[in-house]
């Protein structure tokens, strides 16, 4: 049993200090997966994607934050889509 805890407690670590890396664009969407009026989008590197997202999140607290790879276009699945 505590070699259980003991792994858990590990894991619960080490994907809080997940390292992302790459260039990221984030936008902003309604309630209805549409982007809002002002088509407001953002570009961040690596972990700067919270502040970013954090950013957004102040000035538009009830829409969602869309995160894509600047690269391969692909959205950042462990962090997108985020509710505000």
């Amino acid at each position: 049993m505590k070699s259980l805890t003991a792994v858990l407690i590990t894991s619960a670590l080490l994907t809080g200090c997940m390292t992302l890396s790459g260039t990221y664009q984030l936008s902003l969407q309604d309630a209805n997966g549409q982007p809002l009026p002002q088509n407001i989008k953002m570009t961040a590197q690596g972990s700067g994607i919270y502040s970013a997202r954090n950013a957004m999140c102040s000035v538009h607290p009830h829409a969602t934050v869309i995160i894509r790879d600047l690269e391969s276009g692909e959205e950042l699945k462990s962090e997108s889509p985020y509710k505000c």
